[in-house]
């Protein structure tokens, strides 16, 4: 079995290839060759185990497609895209990255399958992003998979359009599409990226590193969060799962939106300040920044995860399990370059 992960360099990218590598089996299947796509060659301080082969292919996701398909491919983790904040700033960036980019994986996988008869599972990480509340449609307080969607930026209308494809790609049975909708994915290790929520991990990341942080959105803010080992798990049973109608089968062809845990940012800094002293929220500055407050507000927080629980998942247990697992797993203290 050869597996794709694009945006494979990623921190979530990094933790699904040292998952797969350590089980060294899929769907029940050994893996033969995990292919990592990335922009950059530099490699992940998450190395994988087990005698799982590993390549890596560099560039441009669009241009690289005739390199991953020169052989064939069972199994593709679309994690790689340009994030909320880029989209918004460029939207040429966003329809590159996001549309452009995923338009032309997704008819490599038909392709494959009209030439060989060979299918490709797509595993598609969307986002929370996909909700919205219209002035003529209301977001309702606690949202599912059947909720209405009308995103609010344009990464998440990107997110969107492609969860509509993939759908009617496996309609037409010209690939296997499975969506992820993944929350806001907390703590996270390294530096800030250019994404609306990368305030949400630096709240905490950096203040446990003895750095400051800012916070550019109000205490009372509500967030929909996941852990990352929660978010993998959700991820790889997402893709393993059976497809049917009976228990522990994946029904239909919507996404899955991962579990999350609902919190306040005041919860967070509480926490911080439980597992790190006061010493630790007193390095968080209260600065709001309407543009990210904006984004961040448009997302829901309450989700029905009444999918997500028939297949055997389940949302962290509370913030101070977060930002344990944080501390567990990166415990020097020190925020990763």
């Amino acid at each position: 079995m050869r597996i794709v992960i694009t945006g494979g360099h990623g921190f979530i990218g990094s933790l699904l290839r040292a998952q797969l590598s350590a089980r060294g089996v899929f769907r029940g299947e050994p893996i033969d060759e995990l292919v990592i796509l990335d922009r950059s060659a530099a490699q992940s301080d998450v190395a994988g185990s087990g005698g799982v082969s590993t390549s890596t292919v560099v560039g441009d996701l669009a241009e690289s497609l005739d390199d991953l398909f020169t052989q064939p491919v069972d199994a593709v983790f679309h994690l790689a895209s340009a994030v909320s904040s880029e989209c918004e700033a460029d939207l040429d960036l966003g329809l590159r990255a996001n549309l452009d980019g995923t338009r032309a994986l997704l008819d490599a996988a038909r392709r494959q399958f009209e030439q060989t008869g060979r299918l490709v599972s797509v595993i598609f990480s969307s986002s929370v992003a996909v909700y919205g509340s219209d002035a003529a449609l209301p977001m309702p307080e606690v949202v599912s998979e059947s909720t209405l969607l009308t995103p609010q930026s344009s990464y998440g209308t990107q997110k969107h359009m492609y969860e509509q494809l993939i759908a009617d790609y496996t309609r037409r049975g010209v690939l296997d599409g499975r969506v992820v909708r993944l929350m806001t994915v907390a703590v996270r290790p390294g530096r800030p990226n250019a994404a609306a929520s990368s305030f949400v991990s630096g709240i905490i990341r950096e203040p446990l590193a003895g750095q400051g942080s800012v916070c550019p959105v109000r205490p009372d803010l509500l967030l929909a969060i996941a852990s990352p080992r929660r978010t993998v798990e959700g991820i790889l049973t997402v893709a393993e799962a059976e497809r049917g109608d009976g228990p522990g089968t994946l029904t239909g062809r919507l996404p899955v939106n991962l579990p999350a845990l609902t919190v306040t940012v005041g919860d967070m800094l509480d926490s911080l300040e439980r597992l790190g002293g006061k010493e630790a929220r007193a390095r968080v500055t209260m600065r709001e920044d309407p543009a990210i407050d904006a984004i961040v507000r448009s997302w829901p927080a309450r989700f029905d995860n009444a999918r997500a629980f028939a297949l055997g998942l389940g949302a962290d247990e509370d913030m101070d399990a977060v930002v344990a697992q944080y501390i567990e797993d990166h415990a020097s203290g020190t925020v990763d370059a």
